[in-house]
């Protein structure tokens, strides 16, 4: 993964360890919802955002700037 996207999961964004604690910044409830927890894999960052109003273009602004992205 070169960037986080609005198509990035949850899953994928939680393998970062300095991610949970922004997420959790921007007051993303999914982090701690049992459901959440089986869909990860499924749910995109970009439709949790829109479904609780967190502004996605300054969350991804900000996991992309303090998540090291690991190259492949």
């Amino acid at each position: 993964m070169a960037k986080i996207t609005e198509d990035t999961t949850l899953a994928e964004i939680l393998k970062y360890p300095e991610a949970g604690n922004i997420l959790a910044k921007h007051n993303l409830p999914c982090l701690h919802c049992p459901m959440a927890k089986y869909e990860m894999g499924m749910l995109k960052i970009g439709e949790v955002a829109r479904v609780y109003g967190i502004d996605i273009k300054n969350l991804l602004k900000e996991l992309n700037k303090n998540i090291k992205i690991r190259k492949n």
